[in-house]
């Protein structure tokens, strides 16, 4: 079953976020993920809920999202973002 992770990210630090994002494209798609959306323009619909960049990613599984969040490639640019950015992440399964 698809799982998909919704990421709400507030950039503290710009240019240090700059490598996070240029970092974790490829660990992504090592881990079966596809980005569905990544830091596009946000309306807000219903709600007080002010979110910051968004980002949305696919992956085939639970499994694969855990795998992704602990792979050791991927805890460096980890400690990059918690540094450059304050961000609020949830998974959900999907169809």
């Amino acid at each position: 079953m698809a799982v998909y992770v919704i990421v709400d990210i507030h950039i503290k630090d710009e240019a240090a976020f700059e490598g996070y994002k240029r970092g974790v494209p490829p660990m992504v798609s090592k881990h079966g993920g596809e980005y569905l959306a990544r830091g596009g323009v946000t309306q807000m619909l219903e709600g007080d809920w002010k979110p910051g960049r968004i980002v949305l990613l696919k992956f085939p599984d639970q499994a694969a999202v855990k795998s992704f969040l602990n792979d050791p490639e991927y805890q460096p640019l980890k400690v990059l973002r918690e540094s450059a950015a304050d961000s609020q992440m949830v998974s959900v399964e999907g169809i």
